[in-house]
């Protein structure tokens, strides 16, 4: 215990009187801050009630306000000062009656008959026109030389026979075939507006024709078109040869199909394996499908991959490196080979036996071109490095399927898918600029009429108005388009179920 007391009391007398002093002062300024704190909390306190406060009372001026409107609208009304009823009542004047509209609900015939620029009778085939009786009469508005007129047919038939159809119609239309023609034309093939397209109407014609009225020709004749869509759907897989290619689009995406005897531009549907086997079922095409090295289009029999596709990858190499001599040296290998593939298959002297020779030479020069590269395990070190090694294996990989050079083998087939990629240009640009279909309805329709005008463009021998108005004429009476009639030439049998409803349904059509 004298030891520990001893300690203690050194370890106070180790403090001198300068270290208490300072101590000291440290002492006295904290308390300061502290008063100072003391302070400052007591002043945020006052502040906070008085804000309170102010709250209490804006608390009870509000409910106050809200007691006084219980009941009343939200919305803050007019008085009756500023309605035009009180407007009318300062000026002294009597209540305006409501304007009626000068027109009535739907003009009756009668009305319509008395507009017509002329009349014309039709009467049954083989009958006398004393021996059939008056069935009905309608106007129909028709371009003759360059200007719209309205002609009233008046149609007569023969007692308990049949009604004859007024020429150049669609059923109970009033707007005659050519029109519906023209419309087609400009909205689907030059792609233009249906107002611009109501405007020309107008100024060339002469003809007054309302945007909804404009819709509901385009529908008319899509229904009135279904059935040649299905014929063209058997007549393309059973075809030669088909070029296909796709792109994105506003709905899923477009798909073109083009063959030696028919086009078809799908509008809408996916892009996928299911829309391919539904136009090309893979048991029953047996021709050459020439497109894209896309995963969709594997497994065919007989396919032609696009040439044009792998010299483009080549050649963006060497846009990346221009320095590289091994990628200009690929580059001009693979086009010399491509031109030498290309010489061959217009050589008409050689056999098809010869071809098939020529076709795996071809391969042998593929091989001597890409081996050494195919060979190297050297992984590798930039992406355009990457990339041409993912092109020297896509090249083998077609070569060992046998999808380069087909179309050495086979002189009708091209090298390249550029007819289609040229078809879905326009479409492209439809889409970058937004005047695509927004609904199922509208990309059936588009691609029902796309499809017909663009198969009748390959059959007919000048593409024209006229050309197109006689060949669809010449379907009327009898039903039989041009491509029923190519479909029984062949002896193929008419669709059992319609291809169109399979891939795009007709939810909604009206």
């Amino acid at each position: 215990m004298d030891g520990k007391a001893t300690r203690e009391t050194g370890h106070k007398q180790a403090l001198s009187v300068s270290q208490l002093v300072e101590l000291v002062c440290e002492l006295q300024g904290t308390v300061g801050e502290l008063r100072q704190s003391v302070a400052e909390l007591k002043q945020t306190v006052r502040d906070q009630q008085q804000t309170i406060a102010e709250l209490q009372v804006e608390k009870k001026r509000l409910k106050q306000q809200l007691s006084d409107r219980d009941g009343q609208h939200p919305t803050q009304r007019l008085d009756d000062e500023y309605s035009l009823e009180a407007e009318d009542k300062r000026a002294g004047g009597k209540r305006r009656k409501k304007q009626k509209s000068s027109r009535r609900g739907r003009r009756t015939t009668a009305e319509k008959l008395a507009e017509a620029d002329r009349h014309e009778d039709v009467f049954p085939e083989d009958v006398s026109p004393d021996d059939c009786t008056l069935h009905l009469s309608r106007v129909v508005w028709r371009i003759e030389n360059g200007q719209a007129v309205l002609v009233a047919y008046h149609v007569y038939h023969e007692p308990g026979g049949e009604v004859p159809t007024i020429p150049g119609t669609l059923g109970r239309s009033e707007y005659g075939i050519e029109i519906y023609l023209a419309l087609t034309f400009m909205v689907f093939i030059t792609r233009l507006s249906m107002d611009k397209v109501c405007e020309q109407f107008k100024f060339f014609w002469g003809l007054k024709l309302a945007k909804s009225q404009a819709d509901a020709l385009l529908n008319r004749l899509s229904r009135q078109w279904e059935p040649e869509f299905d014929t063209l759907c058997t007549l393309l897989a059973n075809s030669a040869v088909v070029h296909a290619d796709e792109t994105g689009w506003s709905i899923n995406s477009v798909w073109a199909f083009l063959s030696e005897q028919v086009r078809i531009i799908l509008f809408g549907v996916h892009k996928d394996g299911a829309t391919l086997a539904t136009l090309l079922p893979k048991d029953l095409f047996g021709g050459v499908l020439v497109s894209d090295d896309a995963a969709v289009y594997r497994g065919f029999t007989l396919a032609q991959k696009c040439w044009a596709h792998l010299i483009r990858k080549a050649i963006r190499l060497t846009l990346l490196q221009p320095d590289n001599k091994e990628y200009r040296t690929f580059l001009t290998g693979l086009l010399e080979l491509y031109r030498k593939a290309c010489r061959l298959k217009r050589d008409r002297r050689l056999k098809p036996a010869t071809r098939e020779l020529k076709a795996r030479t071809l391969d042998n020069d593929l091989w001597s071109l890409c081996g050494e590269r195919y060979k190297d395990p050297t992984p590798p070190a930039t992406d355009a490095e990457r990339d041409f090694v993912n092109l020297v294996n896509e090249l083998l990989r077609l070569m060992e399927v046998e999808e380069l050079f087909t179309f050495v083998i086979h002189p009708a087939v091209p090298g390249t898918n550029n007819e289609s990629e040229r078809t879905l240009r326009d479409a492209a640009s439809d889409r970058k600029t937004g005047r695509t279909s927004k609904t199922i309805r509208g990309a059936r329709r588009r691609t029902v009429l796309t499809s017909v005008l663009e198969s009748l463009r390959l059959s007919l021998p000048e593409f024209t108005l006229n050309h197109v108005l006689e060949e669809v004429i010449s379907w009327l009476p009898t039903g039989r388009s041009r491509f029923r009639q190519l479909l029984e030439s062949q002896n193929l049998p008419p669709p059992e179920c319609s291809t169109l409803d399979a891939l795009l349904p007709a939810t909604g059509v009206a």
